[in-house]
């Protein structure tokens, strides 16, 4: 298993200076590769590889002798950047997706370079970067495992982090559990379980900052470009948007924490998000909730748990009596309580799917042959 820990750092203004300076040269080597791959496509009808162009490293250096202070593996890692582009790119033109060709980078979007296992140092609570500098952590917890790499990142608003991915992990199970549970997420209740606890109501952290964000952007729009404005307002308008992701965030994270302690199996839909959002009408509130994120917050903290996730098909779970097994197929999407025809038993259309995603879960695991003292293999199955 890998996972990333994430911590702000904090350092003197000549060695954000430097880091700043590392990002500009990476852009910078960036925007080259990418009008070099262009450039030969066009007169040569010759596609490069990203191997070929790391190849050409030490004459780059040699001939820009600021980029001899750069480490050798950041360099790498910028040019892998962009063959992974063109390759995502050509892998979604394939797949009848729509895609946008690579782009050049502007300064405000390339914020990021990673080490791998050389040029830097893990003292504490401070990280050191040769020719860059010295970085104090904010260590809210330990660093857990093997470290892979090291990225340092600059936010749109300003703040700088350290990301270490990590390797080798020990998980920390949990007590076992044979608590199976089913979610059903919503946007009217964020979420509904299948075990009668009270409904989650849905924040809306976007909604209720929507106003505030609105007044900030109309001024953004008014700022004269290039202008001192223009940056202060664009930073206001960062911070509002950092401050309701880290409001999202946060929720998710100690709602996913409650599940993952209290239950040994949790199963939910597995849902096609991308086209979900294709209603406009819904589009907004439907991001809002990113639920994409939660169910990945799950995943991850049940193998770190030992615990199990099953993802169930979301097909006609809102619509199928979980009493008989009847299917109302005159069930709008504002419907939100009905009446089963066949059995007469009236339902809550959330709780309804959620004890329907309880239940596939648990015929799923009996067609595996699994039993409830079974559950805690840290595993993610899919129902078919």
């Amino acid at each position: 298993m890998r996972q990333t820990f994430k911590y702000r750092i904090y350092a003197n203004k000549e060695t954000i200076a430097k880091a700043e300076n590392w990002l500009n040269l990476c852009r910078n080597l960036y925007n080259c590769a990418l009008e070099q791959r262009i450039s030969a496509y066009r007169n040569q009808r010759k596609s490069l590889s990203g191997y070929t162009q790391m190849t050409e490293l030490p004459d780059i250096k040699g001939e820009f002798p600021e980029y001899k202070l750069v480490n050798s593996q950041v360099l790498q890692q910028c040019l892998d950047r962009l063959d992974k582009a063109y390759k995502a790119f050509f892998r979604r033109i394939k797949q009848g997706e729509k895609a946008g060709f690579p782009r050049f980078r502007g300064r405000n979007y390339y914020d990021s370079f990673t080490l791998k296992n050389t040029g830097w140092a893990l003292d504490g609570r401070f990280l050191s970067i040769r020719n860059v500098g010295r970085f104090k952590l904010h260590l809210s917890r330990p660093v857990d495992g093997e470290i892979k790499t090291v990225t340092i990142r600059r936010s749109p608003t300003n703040h700088w982090y350290a990301c270490f991915s990590c390797d080798e992990l020990a998980k920390k199970l949990l007590p076992q559990s044979d608590k199976v549970v089913g979610l059903d997420v919503g946007i009217k209740s964020f979420l509904v379980d299948s075990e009668g606890n009270p409904p989650i109501g849905n924040p809306k952290f976007l909604k209720h900052s929507l106003k505030e964000l609105r007044v900030k952007q109309r001024k953004l729009a008014r700022a004269k470009k290039g202008s001192n404005r223009r940056v202060e307002t664009k930073l206001q308008v960062a911070k509002v948007h950092e401050k309701i992701a880290n409001q999202r965030s946060d929720f998710q994270h100690k709602l996913a924490n409650e599940y993952i302690k209290n239950y040994g199996v949790i199963i939910f839909e597995k849902l096609m998000i991308r086209n979900m959002v294709k209603n406009h009408c819904l589009a907004r509130d439907i991001n809002d909730c990113a639920w994409g994120q939660f169910f990945g917050y799950l995943d991850y903290k049940a193998e770190y748990a030992g615990r199990m996730i099953i993802k169930d098909n979301p097909q006609n779970t809102s619509k199928m009596c979980h009493v008989c097994g009847a299917i109302n197929k005159d069930l709008k999407l504002s419907d939100r309580e009905w009446v089963c025809q066949n059995c007469g038993t009236i339902h809550d259309r959330d709780f309804n799917a959620a004890i329907n995603h309880k239940n596939e879960g648990i015929k799923y695991l009996k067609r595996l042959g699994l039993s409830h003292q079974a559950l805690t293999k840290g595993d993610a199955l899919c129902v078919a």
